[in-house]
């Protein structure tokens, strides 16, 4: 199969976290307060008072002790630690929550005290006056905590502020490897936390929901989005979500191995009769694409050649001749021997069903008869003809002759007229239906 399970492997390290700078939260000193570090020089200087932090003489000395023992060879990290309600008992404005907040994520780090570390995170993003990089930095590596800590619901709402502070940044994977993360690898995360969780069926409405919002407003939607939701359904056995992510999938990255995946997850996933696989094995014939022989072989017996001997002659020499089928296989040599035996004789009678479909008394059963002979013969206008009569009368099978006018529509190169009846196909073909129309709309922008 072309997808594989995307997993813990394709997530940062959470090392990451711990490799935050942030100048709020590095070593303050009185000095520094007073002179504040991220003062750019290529600005135009505020007035002096806008342009210092405000921290009491209270603060700095419940403050400064805890930064001296951090300073130390061996820090008493306990005794730091206990140190913190008094200076939080202290901090009044907002540059005193990012201060302490920023002493205490150092701090955690360095006791490696996940608590205590989302406790500084928190006073930092509440205090107001990170940029919005810093704000996106500290949500993610809370989100890294939460996740680690399985609080889903923190997990999730954290990066839900990384990505709403556009925050964007390459990473290093568990498996070595480097890649980008931003706002849409942030969403695919939040839907691996619902994975994690064996919240498989939520996890994929998410998702399913960000691809069709993507596509409403005639955006890209991402690929690990759509391979995440298909490896996902697929290995959990949601039949209904595989079949939709197959069709995302070729839609908007089609592939001969995504087609051939496609058909044999929509084939799988229901339960269709061999009309039905008959119309979707068609469909392999047109993308080209067969996963194996064995797919080849089963279009070839529902086809059967004393109903459509042209049909299944055409399809094993396009096999022969493509190399997915094997020329020396008995089953399709004696097939085919059969089949090329009867199309003589067929093709002389085609004028005289023709005939009869085309006259006031013709029923409905004549009209499906001379359209599905006339498709399997390759004459799909006459084909079209006969279906779109057909359907004009009582007692038509009309999802069934729905589908097959689509695919004399297509056949002719009619893609917008193909798609539009297509889209009229309901219930149990509707997933093949949808699927030739994803096919003809890429055959109608080539």
């Amino acid at each position: 199969m072309i997808f594989t399970r995307l997993n813990r492997a394709s997530r940062p390290t959470s090392a990451l976290a711990m490799a935050i700078a942030l100048a709020a939260g590095g070593m303050l000193t009185a000095t520094a307060i007073e002179a504040p570090a991220y003062a750019q020089r290529d600005k135009k200087k505020k007035k002096e008072k806008e342009e210092q932090a405000e921290y009491s003489k209270e603060f700095l000395a419940a403050y400064q002790p805890i930064a001296d023992i951090q300073k130390e060879d061996a820090p008493d990290y306990a005794k730091a630690k206990s140190l913190i309600p008094a200076m939080l008992a202290t901090v009044k404005s907002d540059d005193e929550k990012n201060a302490a907040g920023g002493m205490i994520f150092n701090l955690a780090n360095d006791m490696g005290d996940d608590e205590l570390q989302l406790q500084g995170i928190a006073m930092m993003i509440e205090s107001g006056k990170l940029d919005a990089a810093t704000q996106g930095q500290l949500s993610f590596a809370a989100y890294q905590t939460y996740r680690d800590m399985n609080d889903v619901a923190n997990a999730r709402a954290s990066l839900e502020n990384a990505i709403a502070a556009n925050y964007s940044f390459n990473a290093t994977m568990t498996d070595g490897s480097t890649q980008q993360f931003g706002p849409d690898r942030m969403r695919w995360l939040i839907s691996d936390l619902y994975f994690d969780q064996g919240n498989y069926a939520e996890g994929l409405n998410y998702l399913s929901g960000l691809i069709e919002a993507r596509k409403a407003e005639g955006g890209v939607v991402p690929e690990t989005w759509v391979r995440q939701g298909l490896a996902q359904a697929y290995e959990n056995n949601l039949t209904r979500d595989a079949i939709k992510y197959a069709a995302y999938l070729v839609e908007s990255y089609p592939s001969d191995v995504a087609w051939g995946d496609a058909v044999i997850i929509t084939l799988n996933g229901n339960n269709y009769e061999n009309p039905e696989v008959l119309d979707l094995l068609r469909l392999s014939r047109r993308t080209g694409v067969y996963n194996d022989q064995r797919v080849l072989s089963e279009y070839v017996e529902v086809l059967d050649p004393r109903r459509y001997p042209g049909e299944v002659v055409a399809v094993i020499d396009e096999g022969f001749a493509s190399g997915i089928a094997d020329k020396t296989d008995p089953y399709l040599i004696e097939t085919r021997s059969e089949a090329a035996g009867r199309i003589a004789g067929d093709k002389a009678d085609l004028p005289n069903l023709a005939s009869e479909a085309r006259s006031p008394s013709a029923d409905v059963k004549t009209l499906v008869v001379a359209g599905d002979t006339f498709l399997s013969y390759d004459q799909p206008a006459e084909a079209e003809e006969f279906y779109a009569k057909a359907l004009t009368m009582a007692g038509v099978e009309t999802p069934m002759v729905l589908t097959r006018l689509g695919i004399a529509q297509y056949d002719q190169g009619k893609y917008a007229e193909a798609i539009e009846t297509f889209g009229k196909v309901e219930g149990a073909r509707r997933d093949l239906a949808n699927l030739w129309a994803i096919h003809a709309a890429q055959k109608g922008a080539m």
